[in-house]
């Protein structure tokens, strides 16, 4: 990285520091620069080289993305059609697809996770679905060239809580009738939910806190064309932070008004909050195998502090479907007394 900094780029280093690490294999660092320039001969793509000439000196994020194991393409182009539609994501200053390396505007430390209390949150919030907005309104389902959350995707998710969560970390087994109910019912409502661009990611720690144009969105590589409740429920049912469900119900009910309103939903009010309910289900229950995977398989066991959060908005939303009350009744019986004796 430090060669192509300051070999290729001809960056003066002064400073560099880890800046944040994920649930990938990407890494991020915050890097200074003390005069020196870029080198403009050395540009990698069409993107702004005037731009990046004039941020020499400044502060910039580095991602690292081991090409064996991560592929930077996506991110690349995802960034550029969001930026067709002044969508406020980084720029990418320089690029190096052999390496895996990007030079990318730095939005800052402060995510919307590290800001979030009961004063700020209305108004944090508020940002977050003019965004989300912005996003299913304006780029194209049609013409956007990113991949369907079609039945296949759904399915492999859901796997993911299966195999690391009921199997890896807890040593438990579900009936497989009961499994393949769950997995029915969740893709189908999913599958019949009118399409939008989903991030896939559209949470508390990739929404970051800006002087203007707040928020900045980060980690959007993995976006797909699919249901349009599951970035929605993403934000209003955190992972990383709670709501009250009354207030919860309030942000949905007017976020359904404003897709309502633009023609993107002829759904009634009780259509939507199940669709909004059972996505967010799916996401949780991958989100649980997913905590569960970083901590077994790749040592980040910091993670393991999210999963009761998360279990609990699916116990919750199990508890109002009586469809869902044989696996509920598996959850209550067998993987809630697994989980604590798992200690997490």
């Amino acid at each position: 990285m430090f060669d192509w900094l300051e070999n290729d780029l001809l960056f003066t280093i002064a400073a560099c520091a880890p800046a944040s690490s994920d649930a990938s294999f990407r890494r991020y660092f915050r890097v200074s620069t003390s005069g020196g320039c870029m080198n403009a001969g050395r540009i990698a793509s069409d993107q702004l080289s005037e731009q990046s000439l004039a941020a020499a000196g400044q502060q910039f994020i580095v991602m690292d993305a081991p090409p064996a194991k991560e592929n930077i393409e996506p991110f690349i182009r995802i960034a550029k059609l969001l930026t067709q539609h002044q969508i406020n994501v980084p720029t990418i200053f320089q690029q190096n697809l052999t390496d895996g390396f990007l030079l990318l505007e730095d939005f800052g430390n402060q995510c919307f996770l590290d800001q979030l209390n009961e004063t700020t949150v209305d108004e944090l919030y508020q940002t977050a679905l003019d965004s989300l907005f912005k996003l299913q309104t304006q780029v194209s389902v049609q013409n956007a060239g990113l991949p369907s959350y079609d039945e296949a995707l759904l399915h492999r998710e859901l796997a993911i809580f299966d195999e690391w969560f009921l199997t890896e970390l807890l040593d438990v087994q579900i009936p497989i009738s009961v499994w393949e109910r769950v997995r029915t019912l969740l893709t189908a409502s999913a599958l019949e939910q009118p399409h939008a661009f989903v991030h896939r990611d559209y949470h508390s720690r990739n929404l970051m806190v800006l002087a203007s144009d707040s928020p900045g969105i980060i980690d959007f590589q993995d976006a797909v064309i699919g249901p349009i409740t599951y970035d929605l429920v993403s934000l209003l049912r955190d992972c990383y932070i709670d709501w009250p469900e009354q207030q919860v119900e309030q942000w949905r009910l007017n976020y359904f008004e404003r897709l309502r309103q633009a023609g993107l939903i002829t759904c009634s009010p009780a259509q939507f909050k199940r669709w909004f309910d059972l996505m967010g289900m799916q996401r949780h229950l991958k989100a649980i195998g997913i905590f569960s995977r970083l901590h077994l398989r790749d040592g980040k066991s910091n993670y393991l502090a999210d999963i009761p959060r998360t279990l609990n908005y699916v116990t919750t939303v199990c508890a109002a479907y009586p469809e869902l009350a044989e696996f509920n009744a598996f959850l209550q019986e067998q993987v809630l007394p697994a989980l604590s004796l798992a200690e997490v």
